[in-house]
């Protein structure tokens, strides 16, 4: 058996954070509230409909944030997804790790690690009701702008 077994594991798989949910002190959470924010301006000025913050970190290992967001066609959600990308890669020099559903465009899903985007079309919003699945996570009041932009939620 110590043939299989030599004893030094590598770390880079094992986290660093002591905790599995993050403080409201916590740097990080700060970081990662900021790229939920960048992504919702990017998204209300594409026109995204009812966008949503949801911070689900102290419910869900899954990521900090989900940005929840409808297009109102197929070419409005790859629109609202490039917007993002643009957005988010130009201020934050971050790309989205994952990225699937952007050549159907009913519903792209972006991942940033800590923050996830849902881009759906409103068929699909309705149909999968992130809202109510995660109704126990905290919501967050997204900036508003004076440009008409994408109404906030």
């Amino acid at each position: 058996m110590s043939d299989y077994f030599q004893g030094e594991f590598p770390t880079q798989s094992v986290s660093l954070r002591k905790t599995a949910i993050a403080s409201p002190q916590d740097p990080s959470d700060e970081a990662s509230k900021k790229l939920a924010i960048t992504v919702a301006e990017a998204a209300s000025d594409r026109k995204a409909g009812d966008i949503l913050i949801l911070r689900v970190a102290d419910v869900s290992y899954l990521a900090d944030y989900f940005v929840v967001m409808t297009g109102y066609s197929r070419v409005q959600v790859r629109a609202i997804a490039e917007a993002i990308e643009d957005k988010v890669s130009t201020e934050l020099q971050r790309n989205p790790l994952r990225t699937a559903g952007k050549a159907e465009g009913s519903w792209v899903l972006q991942d940033y690690g800590e923050v996830i985007v849902h881009i759906m079309m409103p068929r699909e919003r309705e149909f999968y009701n992130l809202e109510a699945f995660w109704s126990h996570a905290e919501r967050l009041e997204l900036p508003t702008t004076d440009d008409g932009g994408g109404k906030a939620k």
